[in-house]
């Protein structure tokens, strides 16, 4: 297996405070690899570090076979970053942004139109940056740390503060770039947003790796019932509760939810009850799994 990031024992604190305690974890070649975990967690310290921003207090680091640290003028352009607040030149289009950072790179003026061709912004060439809306920024950024082709690409938190299309429409991009044969390392709230796009997640909780493994397998090996609902009238709450299979049974009003370890029991009841209308059955997902690893409790 050919490693692109490779991390051992990793350590970085700042006064009493421990923000990356013994992380280790390796990246594939071609791999989409998500770090998540709760505000606090470490995830922007960790992706500091391994870009070459932050120098780790212990551990051993290799990027695409290189030490990052001290800032390795020949890891540089192997290397994209979209960091979690990009600024833009002023008054210029996002042309011109583009050809300004790829010219950091000696990249050809020309290669601008095609990097905005490919985040969908083609038709945004002469608009410049102020104008443009959130997402269609973001994508910018993103073209920004793609202009000069780079074998790997760090994205920490890019769909924050986006709306749900703006999202979507960032996901695609995102999607295309790694069938390309670029590695990604994201960073993310959005569990939806791994679970979709990841093919591994590592999710961080106060400096540590609580949990490592594609998404699919987090989700099937946590202990969590189905839960499947129905509009509040169609089956009494009683009657539900007295289904076989039926675990725990909550009606608000709008809707009415069965949790179950055998839904096949229970939809089968349900059926034979002709309960069945307007039915939606949810099983686990990566967000349950978070929860369960990282609390509930709110972090600042």
């Amino acid at each position: 297996m050919a490693y692109t990031i490779a991390v051992e024992g990793l350590r970085k604190r700042y006064g009493d405070v421990q923000a990356v305690d013994g992380v280790s974890f390796e990246v594939a070649e071609g791999e989409f690899f998500g770090i998540l975990g709760p505000n606090g967690a470490g995830k922007t310290t960790t992706l500091e570090i391994i870009e070459g921003l932050r120098e780790a207090d212990a551990g051993e680091l290799s990027v695409l076979g290189l030490p990052p640290w001290p800032r390795n003028p020949k890891l540089l352009p192997r290397i994209g970053v979209q960091l979690q607040a990009s600024s833009f030149f002023e008054r210029l289009t996002a042309r011109e942004q583009l050809q300004t950072f790829g010219s950091l790179y000696g990249v050809p003026a020309k290669k601008a139109d095609a990097m905005l061709e490919a985040v969908g912004l083609d038709d945004k060439a002469d608009v410049r940056v102020e104008k443009l809306s959130g997402g269609q920024a973001q994508r910018l950024s993103i073209a920004c740390a793609l202009v000069h082709d780079p074998e790997l690409l760090f994205l920490d938190e890019p769909t924050a503060a986006l709306d749900p299309q703006a999202r979507r429409n960032l996901w695609d991009v995102l999607q295309k770039i790694n069938t390309e044969g670029r590695t990604i390392v994201l960073t993310t709230h959005y569990m939806d947003e791994a679970e979709i796009l990841c093919d591994r997640v590592a999710i961080m909780d106060r400096g540590t790796i609580l949990k490592l493994g594609p998404p699919p397998v987090l989700v099937r090996g946590l202990d969590a019932p189905a839960r499947i609902s129905i509009a509040t009238g169609v089956l009494a709450a009683d009657a539900a509760r007295r289904l076989p299979g039926a675990d725990e049974v909550a009606d608000d009003g709008v809707s009415l939810v069965i949790s179950t370890r055998d839904p096949s029991a229970v939809v089968a009841a349900m059926a034979a009850e002709n309960a069945l209308t307007g039915v939606q059955i949810r099983g686990a997902t990566l967000e349950d799994v978070f929860l369960d690893l990282t609390g509930r409790e709110y972090r600042a």
